[in-house]
C-alpha cells in the first residue's frame, strides 16, 4: 500500500503521533491483563515510547516496500484490546497488511474476530503456575537475562525470577554495587524501570519482581527451598561446568528442577539452537546448553540455506567484539594472542562455532571450517559465511528469499534483515534477533556467496537463551496472524 505523500508533514507527524501515544495504554492493558504481546513486523511494541512505535512503522516501509502508519495500526489494536483476548503474540503490522491484501471490502471487525477467533474468550493460562527462575552467576549475561525477564514478566502468570546466586565480593556494600551494575550499562544503556535495594534481606525489587540475591561459593551449599523456590530453572551463567557431572551439581540443590546452560555444552548435553532444533527440548530433559553467541547467529542462515540451495561446504570467519577473557591491557593469559590488549589489538583467535554447528545441523558435519578476530568494539559482532551452495543462485534471488524467510519463516525471530548501505555495528546493539542479515553485503558468483551478519553477542544471545526457557517451561504462545 502507498499513501499519498501529505500535503503538511508536521500536521501529518502530530496526527500520527497522537495515534502512536494512544496505543501505548492499550498495548500495556493487553500485556499485563490477557498476557497477550503485540508485534510489529516481529517489533515488540509492549513498553515500548512513542518514537519508539513510530519507527516500528517506518521499519516496515523499509522492508516490506508498504506505507504502513498509525492511522491503519491504530483501529486494529482498538478492536483488539475489546475482544477479550487470551495468552497469545500478534503482530499487528501483518495483520493490517493482510487485511489490506485479502479482506477485498469486508469489515475489520469481522476480519479480525476470524483471525485471532480462537483467541477470543480463552481462559487458558500461559502456564499452570508460574515457573521460577534462578540465574546462578550476574555477569553479562545474568544481568540482561534479568532484564529481559523483568521485562516479559507481563501478568506474573509465566517466567519468574526468583534468585540470583553470586560470591560474596570484597566491597562491603556489595549488594548496591550489584543494583548499580543492573541499573546502568555502558552498552545497553539504563535499566527501563525502578531498582529498590532491601539490604537487610539481601533483595532487589525491580519494577515489583522481589530478587532474592543469594550469596555462596559452591552450587551444593544453597537450599533453594528455603527462599520459597521450587521446580525452578537454573541458568548457569558462569561457564565454570560445562558437562553433566559438574552441572548436575545443580540438580542436587532443593528447589532445582532444570538447568539452562549459557555457553556450549559438552559431552551428550544438547546445544540448543531456538528455532532450528529446539523440538530437542524434552519436558525429561535436566540440562541442556543454549549454545554460544556465534552459534545462535550462523545456525538459522545456514540452516534457511541449506534447504533451499543446498550446502557442499564453506568458512566462517567471525569478527567478534572483545569480551571479559580478554586482558585490558598486556597480561599473562593461558590462550594464545588473548593475553595482548583487547582495546588495542585485533586479536586472533579459535572459535568451535563451526564445528559446533553439526549438533545441530547434522546434514553440515565436516563442511565448515572456522576462525575468528577478536576486535576493540565492547559488543556487536559479525560472521562472513564464505559459502558454496548446491546451485548457482544471483544476489538479487538469494536476499529476496533471505528477506522472506526473516519475515514470514518459523525462523523470523531468529533472523533480521537490513537494506541499508550505512549499517555499522552500533546500529544492532539491542537486536532481539540472532543475528541480522546485511542484503547490501552480499556477494554471488555462481554457486558461491558471501553473506555478511550482524549479532549483537549479549543481548540477541540472551533473546535466545531465554526461549529456550520458556520452552523448558512448557511455555508455548498461540501466533497470529495464523494466514502466514
Amino acid at each position: 500500500m502507498e499513501r499519498p505523500q501529505p500535503a503538511d508533514f508536521f500536521k501529518d507527524w502530530k496526527h500520527r503521533e497522537a495515534l502512536a501515544e494512544a496505543m501505548i495504554p492499550l498495548i500495556g492493558k493487553l500485556n499485563r491483563e490477557h498476557n497477550v504481546s503485540l508485534y510489529l513486523y516481529g517489533r515488540s511494541m509492549v513498553n515500548r515510547s512513542v518514537i519508539d512505535l513510530m519507527k516500528a512503522h517506518r521499519f516496515v516501509r523499509q522492508i516490506e516496500h508498504n506505507e504502513l502508519s498509525e492511522f491503519e495500526t491504530f483501529p486494529v489494536i482498538e478492536r483488539l484490546a475489546g475482544m477479550n483476548l487470551g495468552p497469545a503474540h500478534i503482530d499487528v503490522g501483518k495483520l493490517v497488511v493482510l487485511y489490506q491484501n485479502q479482506a477485498k471490502g469486508r469489515p475489520l471487525e469481522a476480519f479480525l474476530r476470524q483471525e485471532v477467533g480462537d483467541d477470543i474468550g480463552s481462559t487458558k493460562k500461559p502456564l499452570p503456575e508460574p515457573q521460577d527462575v534462578v540465574l546462578y552467576g550476574f555477569g553479562r549475561i545474568g544481568r540482561l537475562v534479568t532484564r529481559l525477564l523483568i521485562e516479559k514478566a507481563g501478568g506474573g502468570d509465566m517466567l519468574r525470577l526468583r534468585a540470583v546466586v553470586v560470591r560474596k565480593g570484597k566491597s562491603p556494600n556489595d549488594l548496591q554495587k550489584r543494583a548499580s551494575l543492573l541499573r546502568r550499562d555502558s552498552v545497553h544503556g539504563p535499566f527501563k524501570g525502578t531498582i529498590r535495594i532491601l539490604e537487610e534481606e539481601n533483595k532487589l525489587v525491580c519494577n515489583g519482581n522481589v530478587v532474592q540475591v543469594i550469596y555462596a561459593d559452591t552450587p551444593t551449599e544453597i537450599d533453594y527451598t528455603k527462599y520459597g523456590i521450587n521446580n525452578a530453572i537454573l541458568v548457569d551463567n558462569t561457564g565454570v561446568w560445562r558437562d553433566e557431572a559438574g552441572l548436575s551439581q545443580h540438580l542436587d540443590c532443593p528447589g532445582i528442577a532444570k538447568v539452562l546452560l549459557t555457553a556450549p555444552g559438552k559431552g551428550n548435553i544438547a546445544n540448543i539452537v531456538f528455532g532450528v532444533n529446539h523440538d530437542e527440548i524434552r519436558p525429561d530433559q535436566k540440562i541442556l546448553s543454549a549454545a554460544s553467541c556465534t552459534t545462535n547467529a550462523i545456525v538459522p542462515v545456514l540452516k534457511s540455506l541449506l534447504n533451499e540451495y543446498g550446502i557442499e561446504k564453506g568458512h566462517v570467519e567471525t569478527v567478534h567484539a572483545y569480551t571479559n577473557d580478554q586482558n585490558l591491557i598486556d597480561n599473562y593469559h593461558k590462550g594464545s594472542r588473548r593475553g595482548r590488549s583487547a582495546a588495542l589489538n585485533m586479536v586472533l583467535t579459535e572459535t568451535g562455532a563451526a564445528k559446533a554447528v553439526a549438533r545441530a545441523i547434522p546434514e553440515l558435519e565436516g563442511k565448515l571450517t572456522g576462525n575468528a578476530i577478536r576486535v576493540p568494539t565492547p559488543n556487536v559482532s559479525m560472521a562472513i559465511l564464505n559459502l558454496q551452495l548446491g546451485r548457482e543462485t544471483s544476489k538479487d534471488e538469494l536476499n529476496e528469499f533471505m528477506r522472506k524467510t526473516a519475515l514470514y519463516s518459523p525462523l523470523q525471530q531468529q533472523i533480521g534483515f537490513t537494506i541499508s548501505v550505512e549499517a555499522v555495528s552500533t546500529d544492532f546493539v539491542g537486536i532481539r534477533h540472532a543475528c541480522v542479515y546485511d542484503s547490501t553485503a552480499t556477494i554471488v558468483n555462481g554457486d558461491s556467496c558471501v553473506i555478511y551478519c550482524w549479532y549483537d553477542n549479549e543481548f540477541g544471545y540472551s533473546c535466545q537463551a531465554v526461549r529456550c526457557m520458556e520452552k523448558m517451561a512448557g511455555l508455548e504462545w498461540a501466533m497470529y496472524p495464523k494466514s502466514l
